[in-house]
């Protein structure tokens, strides 16, 4: 115990390491909150829910905290739903056969950017007769403009944003999301602020039927980290990553670096045919470089994310390390206390875990340590070459459809920098924690 409070006082010596300590805190945070707040059947549900499950979200827009800064006042995303806000409706006249009745959608836009897109969604309840609507869009300055009229049924959207027809009867060319909300005759249009309103009216030819409206207009920025082509919320990617990137490279070097050094003890204690036959393997792995192995096994067999942390643990049990952990328990086999240990009668194995292993400990931690960021990276990697699990939300598959959709090209950047910060955030706290370690650790680099 005393000897823990000692290397923890030495480490904090080392800003870097108590750097990397926070980081790595803050990840293990995330990670709780993202298995608390989001149960991993919901996340998984939510990712692979398309755009049915985010319906409400804009497409491909950055954070919503650029509005912060200086000069920046683009449009967030404002919804307005008859069904919640029941004061909307209005019904005008009721007859025995026909009931007429108006849905009255105010609202203010300040913003100095156009919306993204603009989406009217009805929800109808009849038998026979489909509701009959009427929808006008009403400017600040006075302007009435007539959109559509037509049945609908319950789930039909009218898809503002592309109506062809409005844009060239009523907008002189110009697309709805900017003819909509730009003042008239300036070129280049100008957004108009103000007071609008859409107003629905609505005809009902059964007793019982009803109508119920909700009008989305989306904004140009959305959540903590955007959203992508299928509108999603990138930050359910970055949240649920973080515990996937960290099991994953945990599990991954706890199995690797435990087994290697109980290998690479049995070897050396054993000798003669033993020791050979973990040298030929090791020497034959070293050979094949463990991506290629990773591409075959994702091409031709599976691409679960739990498949490739086993290939991953076996392909790095018989690394490189394996040879470095030979040449320090040769050295600790010709021991005396080994030595004393063999004449008393100690066994095989009291003697490998007793005496072997626990001496290779100050070399174990760092390198352990610093093992875990590269695992996290080459789990990012195969999702990049698109050999990574189908199913999960991980830092990787975002940077895999950044890819495929041309992020960069189209002006993107936040869908690429979001993931890649937290690459660079995980591998910078493990590696100056893990370079601290080894600096306090290992006898050869103590006191340098």
């Amino acid at each position: 115990m005393s000897m823990i409070k000692r290397r923890l006082k030495e480490l904090k010596e080392y800003p870097s390491a108590i750097l990397g300590m926070v980081i790595i805190g803050i990840l293990i945070g995330i990670s709780l909150y993202a298995i608390i707040a989001i149960p991993y059947d919901e996340a998984i549900r939510m990712w692979r829910g398309g755009e049915g499950v985010w319906i409400e979200n804009p497409r491909n827009v950055p954070p919503a905290w650029v509005n912060y800064f200086p000069g920046v006042n683009r449009p967030e995303t404002k919804m307005l739903d008859s069904i919640d806000r029941p004061e909307l409706k209005e019904v005008a006249e009721k007859t025995e056969e026909v009931s007429e009745g108006k849905i009255s959608m105010p609202f203010t836009y300040e913003y100095d950017e156009f919306p993204r897109e603009i989406s009217l969604f009805f929800a109808a309840e009849y038998e026979q007769t489909r509701p009959f609507v009427h929808v006008y869009w009403v400017m600040p300055d006075g302007r009435e403009i007539e959109m559509m009229e037509g049945s609908v049924a319950d789930g039909t959207s009218y898809r503002i944003g592309q109506d062809r027809d409005l844009q060239r009867r009523q907008l002189d060319g110009l697309r709805p999301r900017v003819g909509l909300f730009a003042e008239e005759d300036t070129d280049p249009p100008q957004v108009l602020h103000g007071e609008y309103e859409l107003r629905i009216e609505g005809y009902l030819f059964e007793p019982d039927a009803d109508l119920e409206a909700r009008l989305i207009n989306y904004g140009q920025v959305e959540g903590l980290a955007g959203t992508d082509h299928r509108r999603r919320d990138i930050a359910l990617a970055l949240i649920w990553g973080t515990p996937i990137a960290l099991a994953f490279g945990l599990l991954a070097a706890v199995g690797s670096t435990i087994t290697t050094m109980i290998l690479a003890g049995v070897g050396v204690w054993f000798g003669r045919w033993v020791d050979g036959l973990i040298q030929k393997i090791t020497e034959v792995n070293l050979i094949l470089h463990p991506l290629v192995v990773l591409v075959m096994i994702g091409t031709l067999y599976s691409r679960s994310i739990w498949v490739m942390l086993a290939v991953i643990i076996v392909l790095n049990i018989f690394s490189g390390a394996i040879k470095v952990y030979r040449s320090l328990f040769l050295q600790i086999k010709e021991a005396p206390y080994v030595e004393a240990a063999r004449s008393y009668g100690a066994g095989n194995l009291r003697i490998i875990f007793r005496y072997l292993i626990p001496r290779a400990i100050p070399v174990l931690v760092p390198q352990f340590v610093i093992l875990i960021p590269s695992l996290v990276f080459l789990e990012a990697t195969l999702a990049v070459l698109g050999l990574g699990d189908p199913v999960l939300p991980t830092w990787g598959k975002v940077l895999e459809d950044a890819q495929q959709h041309g992020a960069l090209y189209l002006g993107y950047y936040y869908w690429v920098l979001s993931p890649a910060i937290c690459l660079i955030l995980t591998g910078m706290g493990f590696s100056m924690l893990g370079f601290a370690l080894d600096r306090i650790l290992n006898p050869r680099l103590r006191g340098m």
